[in-house]
């Protein structure tokens, strides 16, 4: 729902179950697993993926949540009839394929449900970097600031928007860093494209 929940119903008995926060934008699609009754996946509208295990053994927190999945609302998702890889269409204009554990099992992921990469300090120790935006600068920063706050909270990274130099600097660990890189990238690169196709080709003096 747009209040960001979602919420479990007994229809039998019409009463509610559970309610399950986790994301910060409205929930737009959930897919159940097709094996595993307690397991399901939901997408958000600020391209949040999030994998569930309710029920007795499970739990009303999520399993495993993936900010920045999609670069824009993941408006539909479908699982592999095997039940090990989960598909997801986004607004973004891209399906991308996602494979998960079993139930309980937590090889290979960290607290985050992410991959773990080898080395501790290339996941633990804070840096600095900075990344050109060039005539994009309000792109990234959004209407009010929305657009780069948002991602500050799912990414656990600070970043200010340098508009004289029109840079991006970030603070972070160096994973948290090429995730904000190839996010705001494909941002800025599909707002390039769309504005070619409309033959626009100026700056974004509207924003």
């Amino acid at each position: 729902s747009r209040d960001q929940l979602i919420k479990l119903y007994d229809i039998r008995a019409m009463k509610e179950l559970c309610s399950l926060k986790g994301h910060h934008k409205e929930v737009t699609s959930i897919a159940w697993h097709p094996i595993y009754e307690t397991v399901f996946a939901s997408g958000g509208m600020d391209g949040t993926l999030i994998y569930w295990n309710v029920g007795p053994k499970g739990s009303e927190e999520p399993a495993v949540k993936i900010p920045f999945a999609h670069d824009m609302a993941i408006w539909d998702m479908k699982w592999h009839p095997a039940g090990h890889l989960l598909a997801t269409g986004s607004n973004d204009r891209q399906t991308k394929f996602f494979a998960r554990n079993r139930p309980g099992m937590k090889q290979g992921l960290d607290d985050d449900g992410l991959e773990v990469a080898d080395g501790g300090a290339y996941d633990n120790e804070i840096i600095q970097a900075e990344m050109e935006l060039g005539n994009h600068v309000g792109i990234v920063i959004g209407r009010r600031g929305a657009t780069i706050i948002a991602m500050q909270r799912q990414t656990k990274t600070k970043m200010h928007v340098d508009q004289i130099r029109r840079v991006l600097q970030i603070e972070g660990t160096a994973r948290q860093i090429e995730t904000v890189k190839k996010r705001v990238g494909a941002l800025l690169d599909r707002v390039s494209s769309d504005n070619e196709d409309r033959g626009q080709g100026g700056g974004f003096g509207g924003f």
